[in-house]
């Protein structure tokens, strides 16, 4: 399951920065060109594509078709605009080590200082809890906070009953619809698990987690979908 510091998954006070940050950038860019008026494209084209700048949101809105949106405390993530700010290149794998309603709890709760963008149930029950353009507190690792979308799974790493059929298949559906989204190759550099993140002292998703199975199911929603 996601716990880390927030000082591990950017609890930087990166917020209170970036506006001081964009001013610098953006007046630099008018400087750039000679001291010119940048036209109202490219001045727009260059405010999104900074970092810590915000595309506005629906409230309730998912990434992925179906899901139940639940939001998860702001004190467990921070606001992004990636890609455009932060290059999505991986799919990192967690399992909660307890049940659905825990760890909505647990992300829920300003206290707990991590959370994934999506808990798979064990019954293929996809919820998101942060929006992908968002970095979640999940990896313990702040480059690949930035860097990944998080999922949890059901269940206790020492429990191979814990991974359901119907799991393996809604999760493979959501990675699937992940890896198109960003162009991230179907495969295991790119499809990790929670202990492959350098410096993370997690195990999930554990031994009884079937990565050939996975990624097989995966890409064929891939190549589906394709």
């Amino acid at each position: 399951m996601a716990t880390e510091k927030a000082r591990q998954g950017g609890g930087d006070g990166g917020a209170g920065r970036w506006p001081a940050r964009r001013a610098v950038l953006v007046g630099g860019a008018a400087a750039a060109v000679g001291g010119a008026v940048l036209w109202r494209g490219e001045l727009s084209r260059l405010w999104w594509r900074l970092p810590g700048d915000q595309r506005p949101r629906v409230a309730g809105a998912v990434d992925f078709a179906g899901a139940r949106w639940v939001a998860a405390s702001s004190a467990n993530y921070r606001r992004a605009d990636r890609p455009d700010d932060y290059t999505v290149d991986r799919v990192v794998v967690h399992v909660t080590q307890g049940s659905y309603a825990s760890a909505v709890k647990a992300f829920e709760d300003p206290g707990h200082q991590a959370a994934a963008h999506y808990i798979v149930r064990a019954d293929g029950r996809v919820t998101q809890m942060i929006r992908e353009l968002d970095v979640a507190f999940h990896a313990g690792n702040r480059e690949y906070n930035e860097r990944s979308v998080g999922i949890e799974h059901e269940g206790f790493v020492e429990k191979a009953a814990s991974f359901t059929d119907a799991m393996y298949a809604a999760s493979a559906r959501l990675t699937a619809r992940i890896c198109a989204r960003y162009a991230i190759p179907v495969d295991r550099a790119h499809i990790i698990g929670h202990v492959e993140v350098p410096g993370a002292d997690h195990t999930d998703p554990g031994p009884h987690w079937d990565w050939d199975r996975y990624l097989r199911l995966v890409l064929r929603e891939r190549t589906a979908r394709t």
